[in-house]
C-alpha cells in the first residue's frame, strides 16, 4: 500500500487536516507550516489521488493559464511567478498560448472547460462577452493587463499610463527634444495604455513639439526594423523610447550595427526591465514592472476566487465571496547608460 496522507501527517507532527489544507490550497496554513508539509511529501514521495480529492472537493486543484505567447523573458517570467504561487499552494497549471484572433481564444477557453478551477488570461482578443460566451457562468477568472473587465471579471494590472509618462519626463530631463516611440500592437491594451502616456507626457514637458512614433509588434525584428529605418535618415530623434524592451535591443542593435552612437547620437529606452536589458551595452533604460509578481499576486486572486466560489472562505478569505476587484501595480524607472544620464 502507498504513503498515505495519515503517514504525512505523522512524519510531519501534524494533523491530517493540516495536510488536507495544504493539499487543497487553504490560507489558514502558515508559509512555515506549508513548507514543512511539502518537504515531508516530497521525501516520503506521496502522490495525492487527484480523482479521490476531486470527488470530494469538486476541484480539479489545477487552473489555467492563457497567455498570448510563450516566447520570449516576459512571458518567460510571468510563467515563473505564477508556477512558484501555485506550488506553493500544491496547485498544477495548465498553460496555453494565444496567437490568433478571436476564434483562436473561444477555442482555447473551450478547451479549458471542465479541467481547471479557475483561469488567468492575458490576451487582446478577450473580452467580457467572448469568456460570458465560453466559459461557465461561476468559473473564476482574473484578467492580466487587460482593461476588458468591467464590472464583470476581476483583474491584476499594471501603471503603465504612468510609467510611459514618467520615463518621457526622464529623456526631457536629459535634454532630449526630439523623442520618438515604437508603440505595440494597436488592439494590445498595454501598447495603448503606454502610447497615451507618452502622448501626454510630451505634450506636458514638450509643448509644440509633434510625436513621432512608428508602429511594431512587441518583438525584436519590429524594433529592429525601426533602428534600421532609422539609421538611414540624415536627421534622427534625438532619443528613442519603445514600448517594451525587446524592440528597443532589437533597435539598438540596428542603430550600432550601422555606426550609430548609443546615447551619443541617439538614446534609447524600453520598457518592462527583462533580465537581458541590464547586460546589453550600454545597458538599457527602463521601465521595472514586476513581472514575476504580477504572476503571482494573480494566482493568489484567483485561488481566493476558488476558495470563495466553492464555499470555503476561511478567517483570511471569508467576505471576497467572488467580488470583482481592479488592482493595479506601480512601475519603476530604472536608469541606466543608453538614455544619456545616469543621475
Amino acid at each position: 500500500m502507498g504513503v498515505t496522507i495519515k503517514d504525512v501527517a505523522q512524519a510531519a507532527n501534524v494533523s491530517v487536516a493540516s495536510v488536507s489544507r495544504v493539499l487543497n490550497g487553504h490560507q489558514t496554513v502558515t508559509e512555515e507550516t506549508r513548507t514543512h508539509i511539502l518537504a515531508i511529501m516530497k521525501q516520503l514521495r506521496y502522490m495525492p489521488h487527484i480523482g479521490a480529492r476531486s470527488l470530494s472537493t469538486n476541484l480539479t486543484n489545477t487552473v489555467g493559464v492563457l497567455l498570448p505567447d510563450l516566447y520570449g523573458e516576459f512571458f518567460s517570467e510571468m510563467i515563473r511567478g505564477i508556477d512558484g504561487a501555485a506550488r506553493r499552494r500544491g496547485l498544477h497549471i495548465l498553460v496555453a498560448s494565444l496567437h490568433g484572433g478571436a476564434d483562436e481564444a473561444a477555442a482555447a477557453l473551450g478547451s479549458m472547460r471542465g479541467r481547471v478551477d479557475g483561469l488567468l488570461v492575458m490576451s487582446p482578443h478577450v473580452d467580457a462577452n467572448l469568456l460570458a460566451d465560453n466559459l461557465p457562468e461561476r468559473l473564476p477568472v482574473v484578467l492580466l493587463n487587460s482593461g476588458a473587465g468591467g464590472a464583470a471579471y476581476s483583474s491584476i494590472s499594471i501603471d503603465n499610463y504612468s510609467a510611459a509618462h514618467a520615463m518621457v519626463g526622464h529623456l526631457a530631463g536629459c535634454g532630449h527634444r526630439r523623442i520618438a516611440f515604437i508603440t505595440g500592437p494597436a488592439e494590445n491594451f498595454e501598447a495603448q495604455e503606454r502610447l497615451r502616456g507618452y502622448r501626454a507626457a510630451l505634450a506636458e514637458f514638450l509643448p509644440g513639439r509633434r510625436e513621432i512614433v512608428f508602429q511594431g509588434d512587441f518583438s525584436e525584428q519590429s524594433g529592429t526594423d525601426v533602428g534600421v529605418a532609422l539609421a538611414k535618415k540624415k536627421q534622427r530623434p534625438d532619443a528613442l523610447f519603445a514600448a517594451n524592451d525587446m524592440m528597443a535591443i532589437g533597435a539598438q542593435i540596428a542603430l550600432q550595427q550601422a555606426g550609430i552612437r548609443v546615447p551619443a547620437d541617439i538614446a534609447l529606452a524600453g520598457f518592462d526591465d527583462i533580465p537581458v536589458a541590464r547586460y546589453v551595452s550600454p545597458a538599457l533604460t527602463t521601465v521595472r514592472v514586476p513581472i514575476a509578481e504580477l504572476g503571482a499576486q494573480a494566482l493568489q486572486r484567483l485561488t481566493e476566487l476558488v476558495a470563495a466560489q466553492a464555499g470555503k472562505q476561511d478567517n483570511e478569505t471569508r467576505g471576497l465571496d467572488g467580488r470583482v476587484a481592479a488592482h493595479t501595480l506601480d512601475a519603476e524607472l530604472v536608469v541606466r547608460a543608453s538614455s544619456g544620464s545616469t543621475q
